[in-house]
């Protein structure tokens, strides 16, 4: 039995945030019904979260990337929801996409190219808040990353943009040929910039969870956001799956902290009182993985940090993010040759975390990640 799983550790409940009480660990390689989080008994510890889907293999946050990490096997598949003029939401990671739409060759659309300044940081190109639904639903997904993964580029143009709507019916249909539920992990990207625009993305993704039945304790859904505030408001919009903090660097502040002044920064966060405040609302937390094992000087694995000690020690559940396949994104001392777009050794850098006692990893490439967590999931 790996350290991130020893019986008696006090545990949340996934409605600790309303005051519910604790639960214990169940066996081996498995969460109690109501475990550490909120972590439903039928997803393995440590589990997999399909990063923007399959995204190493097919373009990002297209059904098609969706249906690849699900048919490999990832326990849970990701979705960023971000809302359209409308007040649709759409699943792309970011509002501007530009680098992941064929929007630049749309003629029609070359007025609506523009700067914005997003949570801090300046932007050009063309935004999701700008475009109609069906204005977005004439424009196609492409890699976002093409240099690193030129054969993704294959499948450009393939799939539309797809709402969240769209998502949660098509984890219907696939839960029901499978006989059972798929798992989501949906993000609210940039909430505290779209609420001043008008474009509340909580309410709206609150009555989509109600209206498909993921809006309970029990349902196969996890939350996620780098604001502290949204998930605080999905609270009290009364959905009680569980919800999970993500953490940027140390040194950024969430940008809801910019906006009301709070001087608190990751690194507060990080720290077990942090912990502590994040644990009256969420159910866990989504670090950078330079948090679960620090890097060196010279970009290679040092020692493991004491957060996921610390973050058990207040029952949350630590889902890190985001392990690649390919050199350019692995600590230095698992990269293999020099070509940044060949895979290096990513089994070595999975089992490195999972050693840690970390409850799951983000990955792109879901079967990679799988095959070595299986690995801790028989201790």
């Amino acid at each position: 039995m790996h350290n991130g799983q020893k019986p008696g550790r006090r545990t949340v409940l996934g409605v600790a945030a309303l005051g519910a009480g604790a639960a214990v660990l169940g066996g081996a390689g498995q969460a109690s019904a109501r475990g550490r989080g909120g972590a439903d008994r039928r997803l393995p510890v440590p589990l997999v979260v399909g990063h923007r889907g399959a995204s190493g293999y097919r373009p990002e946050h297209t059904l098609g990337s969706y249906q690849l990490a699900l048919d490999m096997g990832a326990d849970v598949i990701e979705q960023d929801v971000v809302p359209t003029k409308d007040g649709h939401l759409v699943c792309r990671h970011e509002n501007d996409i530009t680098a992941t739409t064929d929007v630049a060759d749309h003629a029609e659309f070359a007025g609506r190219k523009t700067t914005k300044t997003v949570d801090g940081k300046k932007l050009t190109g063309w935004f999701t808040e700008d475009f109609t639904l069906a204005e977005l639903k004439t424009l196609r997904a492409k890699e976002r990353i093409p240099d690193v993964r030129q054969r993704n580029t294959l499948y450009n143009g393939r799939w539309e943009v797809p709402t969240f709507e769209e998502v949660l019916q098509w984890a219907e249909r696939e839960g029901r040929k499978r006989g059972r539920r798929v798992w989501l992990y949906v993000e609210t990207k940039h909430p505290t910039y779209f609420r001043k625009l008008g474009l509340g993305t909580e309410e709206t993704l609150a009555k989509l969870l109600r209206r498909y039945g993921r809006d309970k304790a029990g349902s196969p859904v996890f939350l996620q956001s780098f604001e502290p505030s949204s998930l605080q408001r999905l609270g009290r919009l009364g959905l009680r799956c569980p919800k999970v903090l993500l953490l940027d660097e140390p040194t950024v502040k969430p940008w809801d902290f910019v906006e009301s002044g709070d001087p608190r920064t990751t690194a507060d966060l990080l720290k077990p009182e942090g912990l502590k405040w994040i644990a009256g609302f969420a159910q866990g937390i989504g670090p950078w993985l330079p948090q679960i094992i620090a890097e060196d000087e010279k970009g290679k694995l040092g020692k493991p940090t004491t957060l996921v000690r610390d973050a058990h020690a207040e029952g949350l559940l630590v889902h890190p993010y985001t392990l690649r396949n390919e050199n350019s994104f692995l600590p230095k001392d698992f990269r293999v040759g020099d070509d940044p777009a060949a895979y290096g050794n990513s089994f070595g850098a999975l089992k490195a975390y999972f050693a840690t006692g970390i409850d799951g990893i983000f990955s792109d490439n879901p079967d990679t990640a799988l095959l070595a967590a299986a690995d801790f999931r028989k201790r």
